[in-house]
């Protein structure tokens, strides 16, 4: 059984999961992903690297952090996470640079509080003051416990990232050459750095910007963004989130 249910709340998003034989598809959020594993084993690869969340395990990850998931076991997986915007984040810390998460995994019953107690009133659609109070008692026990404020993203991906999320059709030709390199031996470059394809990266963003894009008009979306049709739309954004585009935003509106 598969179960996929979101709520927003201003900058932030919550979801609550139940997953048995699903797996997400390699993708990357531009939001900051904080979350906890209820039940069962998250099995996830992080920029390449096996992590397993057993329950109670908060997980985290950083803006453009590619990753996978799954159940670890048939025994299925229950977790809760929070998408939180960059500004959000640097507003109710205070920082002025760039807050990177140090650890993918940790066990910390206190902060595992604070999510919980977010999630909930984010499903319970609790008022303004009560969840901006919540928000700001978890920020507060994450400074310092599991933060950083030093940037770890190669300059040169970044650069590659921007040039392949200006246009709608991606023409690895004429990326690669942008910075010097044969079509294989930028998507070799890119791949080894990142975890994920180039191609695979370009289809995440123009999820992200279909989902963008559909306050105008699903199908304004579809074509703006060039995908085939409303049926190729759904199949990339469900590999993401579990659900197709109207039934994420019913979910969420």
């Amino acid at each position: 059984m598969n179960e996929f249910t979101y709520k927003k709340h201003k900058r932030i998003k919550a979801l609550s999961a139940t997953m048995s034989d699903f797996s997400y598809k390699k993708h990357s959020h531009g939001e900051y992903a904080i979350g906890v594993t209820k039940r069962g084993i998250q099995h996830y690869h992080l920029d390449g690297h096996l992590q397993l969340s057993h329950q109670n395990g908060i997980m985290f990850f950083n803006p453009e952090q590619i990753h996978d998931g799954m159940a670890h076991d048939d025994s299925g997986l229950e977790y809760v996470m929070l998408y939180i915007e960059p500004s959000l984040l640097l507003e109710a810390t205070e920082k002025k640079d760039l807050i990177r998460f140090s650890s993918p995994i940790i066990y910390n019953q206190i902060i595992q509080h604070h999510i919980l107690n977010l999630v909930d009133a984010i499903f319970h659609e609790e008022d303004e003051n009560s969840c901006d109070e919540l928000f700001f008692n978890l920020t507060e026990s994450l400074i310092g416990y599991n933060t950083t404020t030093k940037a770890n993203q190669d300059a040169l991906i970044r650069k590659m990232k921007e040039e392949m999320s200006t246009d709608n059709k991606l023409k690895i030709d004429s990326v690669a050459s942008t910075f010097g390199m044969s079509k294989f031996q930028f998507i070799r470059y890119f791949n080894t750095q990142t975890g994920i394809t180039p191609y695979q990266f370009f289809l995440n963003t123009k999820v992200e910007r279909a989902l963008l894009e559909q306050e105008k008009d699903i199908y304004l979306a579809v074509n703006e963004c060039d995908f085939v049709d409303l049926t190729h739309l759904n199949r990339q954004f469900k590999r993401v989130y579990g659900l197709t585009v109207n039934d994420y935003l019913k979910q969420i509106q």
